[in-house]
């Protein structure tokens, strides 16, 4: 992913306008959730995503996103994100995330979840609960002004606990205005990011990535986007937007419908 080098702390106007946009995003996922069953296509759920966002007179970000053709992101199995939706069908027994971000005038909202697609395998439930604990071990690892490397260390541990793999090559970001911008948030410590400083203001998106294998990736040279693990094991990733606040984290995605912190799958 590109970042623009915009390191916005935002003011409460900017903040409500996050938390707006924010609200939108997590409403779209539940419109989805109840729709997913086997048999629907990942073009079909692209399909939801696209009219419900425009009729509600909003833009999906994804579409045309240096070139991405797609208003949201499916990624299934093997897939560990940016999944072009398509012909597939979903079967029983799937893992699929699904990675949408919305445009609510002007401000983005971005997040993803991973949901299993009817009795799926003990190896594939257990990929998602890492990655859904490992999300909120790293949102509960903040504080105003602490240091960026808090994420990567708590969501280490997590993968660590399950003996699962996390994703280097793919981050979350700095969100407002932009799409991706400054802070670049890896979810392993780095030595830039036990330099940087997570002030109030900054909002910010965490997404980490787990593989049930190793963590190194590959990515589809058909398409130039789809990136899947290199020894074909399964991944699964949630992702919420995070403002960081005078208190402390304030999750801007949550849903009505959807896992909340401590969920067992």
């Amino acid at each position: 992913m590109h970042f623009g080098t915009q390191k916005l702390k935002l003011k409460e106007p900017q903040r409500d306008r996050m938390r707006a946009a924010c609200s939108f995003n997590a409403q779209v996922l539940d419109m989805v959730r109840s729709r997913l069953q086997p048999g629907v296509t990942t073009e079909e759920i692209d399909n939801w995503v696209h009219t419900y966002t425009l009729d509600h007179g909003h833009t999906p970000a994804c579409l045309g996103y240096l070139g991405f053709p797609k208003s949201c992101c499916t990624s299934v199995n093997d897939v560990i994100c940016h999944g072009i939706p398509g012909p597939y069908r979903l079967q029983e027994g799937d893992i699929v995330n699904i990675d949408l971000t919305s445009i609510v005038d002007g401000w983005h909202g971005d997040q993803s979840e991973t949901f299993l697609i009817g009795e799926v395998s003990d190896e594939a439930r257990q990929v998602t609960q890492c990655s859904f604990d490992a999300l909120y071990a790293a949102i509960d690892a903040l504080q105003p002004n602490c240091r960026i490397s808090e994420i990567g260390k708590a969501i280490v541990a997590v993968a660590r606990q399950f003996k699962f793999s996390v994703v280097q090559e793919y981050v979350g970001h700095g969100l407002g205005r932009q799409f991706h911008q400054e802070p670049s948030i890896p979810h392993y410590p780095t030595p830039e990011s036990r330099l940087q400083r997570l002030a109030p203001g900054i909002c910010f998106t965490i997404e980490p990535m787990i593989n049930v294998g190793g963590r190194n990736t590959t990515l589809d040279r058909g398409d130039g986007w789809t990136v899947r693990t290199k020894d074909g094991t399964l991944s699964a990733q949630f992702e919420h937007t995070i403002l960081m606040t005078e208190d402390g984290p304030e999750i801007l995605t949550l849903t009505a419908d959807g896992p909340q912190k401590g969920h067992q799958f």
